[in-house]
């Protein structure tokens, strides 16, 4: 069973693990190497990750059947705010290959054996109460700008948004305030559950560690944020299908980024 350390990881002592500084190559690089993890056997990722495709699917239908039609947009931009807890057995997937270690899809749920599960658990817990705060925060921009009365059909709601002042001051400070979120997600997160994988160091020092990457490497980091978030947008047009495929190459790339940003420990 895990042991509860969750500030400071198993040695009580707070890591600060050496951050290197990479380029826009090496981001293209992680890219490329989580493609060809997916590649090995794509099957077996896209059953893991059908669960997402079908959420967003489920998720649109009860909004527009429960006339919360306003609430479609912030969700399905939520994901990427929790994206990260999404691909944590794929981390260990990409891990176990980079170790010549088997890599059938069942070695993903292994990662309930990690003695780093606490720390993953509080950033995960942290990363679904920032994405509880972004659809509080849009739903009170929403009514603060168009009232409290929901459009009852589609229709009606592209005319609210596209046809008035207030649609247009909706969609720009939704958007700017969406993109505060999925920067501080990004900044406390881009290699944060791969690092606790990989080190069980404790939540603090983790999501510290994150941040520290993502200020050496302003340009990289947002890069590939934007590659998340575009990639995230072209795999929701086909019904949500394409999350399918999507989720698990970003996954798989994303352990392989951590490794570019963080150095390995001595041996």
């Amino acid at each position: 069973m895990a042991a509860f350390h969750v500030m400071t990881g198993a040695n009580e002592n707070f890591a600060r693990p050496v951050v290197n500084r990479i380029s826009i190559a090496d981001v293209f690089d992680a890219l490329k190497r989580g493609l060809d993890d997916f590649s090995e056997k794509p099957s077996h990722y896209v059953f893991l990750c059908l669960m997402y495709p079908i959420a967003g699917v489920f998720l649109t239908l009860w909004t527009s059947g429960a006339n919360l039609l306003p609430m479609v947009f912030p969700l399905m931009s939520g994901f990427v705010l929790i994206g990260p807890i999404a691909a944590i057995g794929l981390y260990e997937i990409s891990r176990r290959r980079e170790e010549g270690l088997d890599t059938s899809w069942t070695h993903a749920l292994e990662v309930r054996h990690s003695p780093a599960l606490p720390s993953i658990a509080a950033v995960g817990l942290m990363l679904f109460g920032l994405f509880v705060v972004w659809l509080v925060t849009a739903q009170t921009l929403y009514t603060g700008l168009l009232g409290d009365v929901f459009p009852r059909t589609m229709a009606d709601f592209s005319r609210q948004v596209f046809g008035t002042p207030q649609g247009l001051q909706l969609i720009i400070w939704g958007n700017l305030i969406g993109f505060v979120f999925a920067l501080v997600v990004l900044a406390i997160s881009v290699i944060t559950f791969p690092i606790l994988l990989d080190r069980d160091i404790g939540a603090v020092a983790a999501v510290v560690t994150s941040i520290r990457a993502t200020i050496a490497n302003p340009v990289p980091v947002l890069l590939w944020g934007l590659i998340v978030a575009a990639l995230l947008v072209i795999g929701t047009i086909p019904v949500f299908a394409g999350l399918a495929v999507v989720i698990p190459i970003l996954g798989h790339a994303t352990w392989h980024l951590y490794r570019k940003l963080i150095a390995r420990e001595a041996t």
